[in-house]
């Protein structure tokens, strides 16, 4: 499969993630994200707003869905979700309510192993409870308590691999990714590539002349979208 571009729109306002949004997607993203921070500022409203605004483009809603699991993922498909987000350390019920809402409103389910004292069972789990996607997740505490410690701060990287082969549905890398990371993990097999926003971008490969954003992003999308991934 070819590699998707997902922006996560990790802000607090509408008009700004609408705004970001927009130019995201005539950079070439593929996919938006209603970040945590956007849903819990803006509610179903937000991801209603970026539906009406984007009627065929692939909305995720970042939930982090610990519990109400059905009611949840349904009420952000019917919001304009096409795709919610369980988390492995939830009760199991709790994924197979998120799965079932799916099937029954035509969405798609990602599992999100963040916490798990083992990351790839965690994964494993989240496949085997019908999960389409998961994702391989280190947390922004966890990564900045760490560091605050003085010991290495941990990356998905670390063990992305094992993940991708132990499970067969597609694998998301996300959290503490530099730039050039997250524009190499279609080469590690994960296909799914998220860019956070507000986006800061200063790797030395990919600044255009004048900071322009779109036209950095443009690049960015360029140099995921030309690698190539197994099929699943």
């Amino acid at each position: 499969m070819k590699p998707i571009v997902q922006i996560s729109l990790d802000l607090t306002n509408i008009d700004e993630a609408l705004e970001t949004a927009a130019l995201a997607l005539r950079a070439g993203v593929d996919w938006l994200e209603a970040g945590t921070p956007l849903i819990l500022a803006e509610g179903l409203h937000g991801v209603q707003e970026l539906r009406n605004a984007f009627p065929e483009v692939p909305i995720i809603a970042d939930l982090k869905t610990m519990d109400g699991g059905y009611l949840e993922a349904e009420m952000m498909a019917k919001a304009g979700a096409t795709h919610v987000v369980v988390m492995a350390r939830a009760h199991e019920e709790t994924i197979k309510c998120v799965v079932q809402a799916g099937q029954d409103y035509g969405i798609k389910v990602m599992g999100d192993n963040l916490g798990c004292p083992d990351m790839i069972a965690g994964a494993k789990l989240l496949e085997d409870l019908g999960c389409h996607y998961v994702i391989h997740h280190i947390g922004y505490d966890e990564r900045r308590g760490i560091a605050a410690a003085g010991k290495r701060m941990p990356n998905p990287l670390d063990q992305l691999r094992e993940v991708v082969d132990a499970v067969s549905v597609p694998v998301q890398a996300v959290g503490g990714l530099t730039l050039e990371q997250a524009i190499e993990c279609p080469r590690h097999g994960a296909p799914l590539v998220v860019l956070g926003a507000p986006l800061t971008i200063d790797a030395d490969a990919f600044k255009t002349a004048d900071g322009d954003l779109e036209a950095s992003l443009r690049l960015i999308c360029n140099a995921i979208h030309e690698q190539d991934v197994p099929a699943f």
